[in-house]
């Protein structure tokens, strides 16, 4: 039963901060969605901030989980590497909570929002380390800075992804994996 409710708990805050963002949320709102008292929440959570954590560590989770599906163990690292990415970069384009804590950031910057976001592309970046490390011990790539390569790959991808939208007709999953590969792979050096 309490699992029932700390889970109805993060279902309906999950909903809040989908809809409203995480600084218009209140405990109250979350408790009248959840259908619990204000004191219920804070049984399982200390604060607001505690809530959107744990909510945060779920979609780490789905997003490496979504990234891992994409790629085929049979496949090379860098057709693995683009498929995991765009997996990434439309989670992140798709999920309505990372679409709206990504607009609180861009319009209020509210700290807590920062910080959890700061931690999802920590987790993601840790996550393409782990996939660079991985090939560079099969020989698959050149030896390189991991953290920096995954760093830039997803930062590109992102680029690519949004950014590149804001001013110019959205590019194709092929064009961006074309671009990927060229810069990435291939450098710009004759």
């Amino acid at each position: 039963m309490a699992i029932d409710r700390k889970q109805n708990i993060i279902d309906a805050a999950t909903k809040s901060f989908s809809l409203f963002g995480y600084k218009a949320t209140t405990i109250e709102q979350v408790a009248k969605l959840a259908n619990v008292g204000k004191g219920t929440i804070y049984t399982f959570f200390k604060s607001k901030e505690d809530l959107l954590d744990e909510i945060i560590s779920s979609v780490i989770v789905e997003i490496k989980e979504t990234a891992e599906h994409a790629m085929d163990p049979d496949r090379p690292f860098l057709e693995n590497a683009q498929r995991a990415l765009y997996r990434i970069a439309e989670f992140r384009k798709q999920h309505p909570l990372t679409i709206k804590l990504l607009q609180e950031i861009r319009d209020i910057g509210t700290p807590a929002v920062q910080e959890v976001m700061k931690r999802l592309d920590r987790a993601i970046i840790a996550f393409i380390r782990e996939k660079i490390d991985n090939a560079i011990k099969k020989g698959e790539i050149r030896n390189c800075d991991s953290e920096i390569t995954a760093f830039l790959m997803l930062k590109m991808y992102i680029a690519l992804s949004f950014d590149w939208e804001k001013e110019h007709e959205p590019l194709p999953k092929e064009k961006i994996a074309e671009l990927f590969e060229l810069y990435f792979l291939k450098g710009l050096s004759k």
